[in-house]
């Protein structure tokens, strides 16, 4: 069973803690991650959840993603996700988020980062995760419109893409 921190609106922790599943008190948040891993294509490695997973079964999903465990930093928990659901290792410690979603309970950090993988070299499929593949951010708009990829806003998705080469939300 999961154990998440307990943050406040303001995003510093309360010294309490939940179970995932529970119900959130009011005023009660918690952080979650996605990191999304881009080629120098300008692809985005996207995922297909395993058939038994809770939510989503079988559907498309960004690279990784999940809850922050109690006592986690984002960055942390962005590692740990990476390696559990498609094995590969990456050193988040010197990144900030690159985009952070609130959402009604809680904070979801983005990672955006533009890496070499070498899928057939990824020890796949694991626990969470089918297969991936490289998609162009069209081929995800076909997918959500398709109802097979999980139905994130089609705004957020362009805004993952838009960001992977900068900082903010001004052009250097």
């Amino acid at each position: 069973m999961e154990i998440w921190d307990v943050y406040d609106k303001d995003r510093k922790l309360t010294g309490k803690q939940m179970r995932r599943g529970d119900a959130f008190e009011q005023g009660d948040f918690h952080l979650v991650i996605h990191v999304c891993l881009f080629n120098q294509q300008g692809e985005m490695l996207i995922q297909q959840r395993q058939p038994d997973k809770d939510d989503w079964q079988n559907m498309w999903d960004l690279t990784v993603g999940g809850s922050a465990l109690a006592g986690e930093t984002s960055q942390q928990a962005a590692e740990r996700e990476v390696e559990e659901e498609i094995g590969l290792v990456l050193n988040l410690q010197k990144l900030r988020p690159s985009v952070t979603v609130n959402f009604e309970y809680g904070f979801d950090d983005y990672y955006v980062i533009e890496t070499d993988v070498d899928l057939p070299k990824l020890p796949l499929p694991t626990e969470e995760v089918s297969q991936v593949k490289w998609a162009a951010k069209e081929d995800i708009f076909h997918l959500i419109s398709e109802g097979q990829f999980i139905p994130y806003h089609e705004s957020l998705i362009s805004l993952l893409f838009d960001t992977r080469h900068m900082i903010g939300a001004h052009k250097n």
